[in-house]
């Protein structure tokens, strides 16, 4: 068998292993809750590793790595900002979240808890919500179709387009099929996958090196400031590269799997294994970016054609190519993990919260259910739509949606869970000027020198306290369900 037959044949298995899962989760899927939020069964581990794959995508495996093969430890700024706001968003967001949302109407989804938390402007706040969800988790997902493609482009050297539709055409399936329960399940095998992708590659690849002084010389040797966090590093661009740990707090792909943990409790559990997987495979990703600086600078006859194919290009020279492949399919899994859980939440907004509210519908479950899959069909139409001609890196694409969501729902969440005066009215004009000043932001000079996400962060937050001071008045419906999750939260203390 050929080298990319050996390739094919581990991504095959793979590919076929997720469709397999989609179809288990099927079978256990009969209404709307179980598709969007897999009837709040999840387990510790399966919520912690779910949460982390959709999260790191396939930034950690080609934009991460890209980022730092080419200018440094200097990016790995991101990574500290990044496993600092997971940490402050399991600790402070992922309890009092799963309590509160279940209070309060038991909601499924993010616009829908702020429909049942705020009592007013409820539709159109819920309505938005879902339109902010649905424009930005497009170029998200976009992203993820670019990715798939780059990845079947430099791997196998097929045409970029072909790649796109192999990675559309599973991803929708297993999608379709299994809602929630296959996303959370696939997830955990892929979050797997990737774990132990970024622990063997940067350890086999140092024996290959020559270990880690003759790597570190080799790395030197190209550009001494590569392995400096400060040397190139400015004050807005560390304070912009720490400032994509404030997204966390509203990316709806993942504080989702919050609201589906089976109980509060193990809700501690999760974090620990979500922020120490966290932690390793970043210093993994940064790893494996500094061995292959130090391999092509000792191999001067072999070249690098595409950054971002750092992890990939250091798979196929350290190993056979079935274990290789099993290494191209880390990449493929941080790819899926990410995409299907941004279509899942795409369709609950376009069903549970644009399609509800706008037409009043009260279907039957089975009905419901249908619409999500053709939604999830839909926006991966569309999304492959604007993939298809690849016009951006794979970190601008998430940088800008990752910005929108943080500005837009970040703030929103911190105060509707902790602060019981906030109102739907501060909550939507907040939510206004936090997305619509990422989008202008993010299109001008300007995020050249501060990501979008900090003025959009900020302003939300001023725009929905100021408002909500304004527009305030004692509900006792809310003061209710406030307190009942504090007393629940005591309650499992």
């Amino acid at each position: 068998m050929t080298e990319n037959g050996y390739q094919l044949l581990a991504i095959l298995i793979y590919l076929v292993g997720m469709i397999l899962i989609g179809w288990y989760a099927y079978r256990r899927t009969s209404d709307l809750s179980d598709y969007m939020l897999g009837g709040r069964k999840l387990g510790p581990a399966v919520s912690a590793l779910s949460a982390g794959a959709s999260d790191m995508s396939q930034w950690l495996l080609m934009g991460l790595p890209g980022a730092i093969y080419v200018a440094g430890l200097v990016e790995g700024w991101i990574a500290i900002g990044l496993t600092v706001g997971a940490w402050l968003n399991w600790y402070f967001v992922a309890p009092r979240l799963r309590v509160y949302t279940q209070v309060s109407n038991n909601s499924i989804t993010i616009p829908s808890f702020f429909d049942n938390r705020f009592k007013e402007n409820t539709k159109i706040l819920r309505i938005v919500s879902g339109i902010i969800i649905l424009v930005y988790f497009t170029f998200y997902v976009s992203s993820g179709m670019v990715a798939g493609g780059v990845f079947f482009q430099s791997s196998f050297g097929y045409d970029y387009h072909t790649g796109l539709l192999i990675v559309a055409a599973v991803v929708i399936a297993y999608t379709l099929l299994g809602g929630f329960l296959a996303v959370s399940y696939t997830d955990f095998v892929q979050g797997s996958i990737m774990f132990l992708a970024l622990l063997i590659v940067p350890i086999l690849g140092l024996f290959l090196t020559g270990g880690i002084d003759e790597t570190v010389a080799s790395i030197r040797a190209v550009d001494i400031n590569l392995l400096s966090f400060f040397a190139t590093a400015t004050a807005t661009g560390v304070i912009s590269s720490l400032a994509w740990g404030l997204g966390y707090f509203g990316q709806p792909h993942i504080i989702v799997r919050f609201m589906a943990i089976k109980d509060v409790n193990e809700t501690k559990s999760a974090r620990r294994i979500g922020i120490s997987w966290m932690i390793l495979t970043l210093v993994g990703a940064a790893a494996t970016a500094l061995i292959g600086v130090a391999y092509f600078q000792q191999n001067p006859h072999v070249s690098l054609t595409d950054p971002e194919a750092i992890f990939i290009e250091m798979g196929q020279i350290i190993f056979h190519p079935f274990i290789a492949g099993i290494m191209l399919a880390a990449v493929l899994a941080a790819i899926m993990s990410t995409v299907s859980s941004q279509l899942l939440v795409t369709s609950s907004a376009l069903v549970e919260d644009i399609y509800k509210s706008v037409f009043n519908a009260d279907a039957s479950e089975k009905r419901y259910v249908n619409l999500g899959r053709i939604s999830v069909l839909v926006v991966a139409v569309v999304a492959g739509i604007f993939a298809w001609q690849q016009n951006d890196t794979i970190l601008g694409l998430v940088s800008f949606a990752w910005a929108g969501f943080g500005a837009a729902f970040g703030p929103l969440i911190l105060l509707s869970l902790y602060w019981r005066k906030i109102t739907g009215t501060g909550a939507l004009w907040g939510m206004i000027v936090g997305a619509v000043t990422v989008f202008i932001w993010g299109n001008t000079p300007l995020s050249g020198y501060l990501y979008e996400i900090v003025p959009g962060f900020i302003l939300n937050l001023i725009v929905a306290y100021v408002v909500s001071i304004l527009t305030y008045k004692p509900n006792q419906q809310i003061d209710d369900e406030f307190d009942k999750t504090l007393e629940l939260l005591e309650e499992h203390k």
